[in-house]
């Protein structure tokens, strides 16, 4: 374990105390890795039902079996569980699209297969439509996060245990100013992150009522926290904007060696540099701060896309995927779809994302909304002309075609064609 790494539940050991000009400098060297964008991954979280029975809560023991036999099952992806028993797969970055497509397809086949000898299935849904919150991971990390998200409401559970999504990861860019400048795509994921939230809106429900949200998963997020959840603010270069913004966020915990975490109330990080936690921060401590920060578009050296809702269908999880790299790595199709999203720039305003008018009419209205339809179609056309110069496969165009011909070209989103979940529970079925 190198000297300035925490324990899993730990102290530092040996490590210096951050000051704060180091703090910003490391924020600003490791968030944004400038290069020619190579490399591509996703992020798939998944609510795990009982196949006959998808409204039943199933029992905790099923789970953690069912846990132990997928983590028994050979996977190029990491696994991980989240609290409320959802599963993730997070594939390793691969060199191209169709590379990361294939990889995630044969992980998620064995894992279906695995799951399925136990009766239960992957549900690709932003949110569960029957249950309530249930924590089964008793982690002082997921404790800690609790008490600090509990502080705003309930929406911190919520996210916590019933939340599901699909998660792009790209390169952050070039050095260089133009279509694949990490200034311009840091620029375009606020903008075509909207886009996003409104064409793959597939929550409409929470515990078995409608919420009035097509993405409730988003309207969640948004109503989280304060300040964990936002965009950074102003009109800063990127670097410093996210500096600025990781020290004057609240600080979620601190990590004790023994007990329960502590769980400061309004001590940024910057205050805890300056003395105002109980213990000097170290770098460790910074690291584990950005895992607790959520905001739309995450900089972790690469670009993470965290607004999209987990998707229906064995293949409904490619289309997201396959979307995004397109717009954000094909050249042509990045300049294309900057024209496009720049000017909803003047809906969403100066309040940051998520909560300002754009990326609440995506969440609220979907593809209703017609400033957003319009929007999303181009994309969608965009993207589909892009793909074969990115190595698509047949299987990919056709996936994503038929997806902007049920749903785009519509002016819908997922979300509309999800029955009731009462309707559900009758044997009607929520497609998969």
């Amino acid at each position: 374990m190198p000297p300035d790494t925490l324990g899993q539940h730990g102290p530092p050991v040996d490590a210096a105390p951050l000051g704060e000009e180091e703090a910003e400098d490391l924020l600003r060297g490791i968030c944004f890795k400038t290069g020619p964008p190579r490399t591509v991954g996703v992020e798939l979280e998944w609510l795990v039902h009982d196949r006959e029975h998808p409204e039943a809560l199933v029992p905790e023991d099923r789970l953690r079996a069912a846990a132990d036999a997928v983590r028994a099952t050979p996977l190029d992806a990491a696994l991980t569980f989240e609290p409320g028993g959802q599963l993730e797969l997070s594939s390793q970055p691969k060199g191209s699209l169709m590379e990361c497509v294939d990889a995630t397809a044969a992980d998620l086949a064995a894992v279906r297969d695995t799951l399925g000898r136990s009766g239960l299935t992957l549900a690709g849904i932003g949110v569960d439509p029957w249950n309530p919150p249930r924590r089964l991971l008793r982690e002082p990390r997921y404790d800690a996060m609790e008490a600090a998200l509990d502080r705003s409401g309930s929406a911190g559970r919520a996210m916590m245990c019933t939340s599901a999504s699909v998660q792009v990861c790209l390169d952050a860019g070039e050095e260089e100013p133009g279509p694949l400048g990490y200034g311009r795509r840091w620029q375009l994921g606020h903008l075509l992150g909207a886009v996003l939230v409104a064409a793959f809106a597939n929550s409409p429900f929470r515990q078995g009522r409608r919420t009035g949200w097509r993405s409730t998963r988003q309207a969640l997020w948004a109503d989280l926290d304060p300040a964990r959840t936002l965009a950074p603010q102003g009109r800063l270069d990127p670097r410093d904007a996210w500096a600025a913004h990781v020290l004057a966020t609240p600080v979620m915990c601190v990590r004790n060696a023994e007990g329960p975490w502590d769980v400061p109330e309004a001590l940024t990080f910057r205050d805890w540099i300056r003395g105002g936690g109980p213990r000097p921060p170290v770098r460790a401590d910074l690291d584990y701060h950005l895992t607790t920060l959520f905001p739309p578009v995450r900089p972790r050296g690469h670009l993470e896309l965290r607004m999209i809702d987990a998707q229906s269908g064995t293949d409904g999880w490619l289309v997201p995927l396959a979307v995004t790299t397109a717009l954000f790595d094909d050249p042509e199709a990045a300049e294309t779809v900057y024209r496009t999203v720049k000017p909803l720039a003047e809906t969403a305003g100066l309040p940051p994302a998520p909560r300002n008018p754009l990326w609440t009419a995506a969440a609220r209205d979907g593809l209703r909304d017609p400033e957003l339809a319009a929007a999303a179609a181009a994309c969608f056309t965009t993207a589909l002309e892009a793909l074969p110069r990115m190595g698509a496969s047949g299987h990919v165009l056709g996936t994503v075609a038929a997806f902007h011909e049920r749903y785009v070209a519509r002016g819908r989103c997922p979300a509309d064609d999800l029955p009731d979940p009462v309707q559900e529970s009758h044997g009607k079925g929520l497609v998969r």
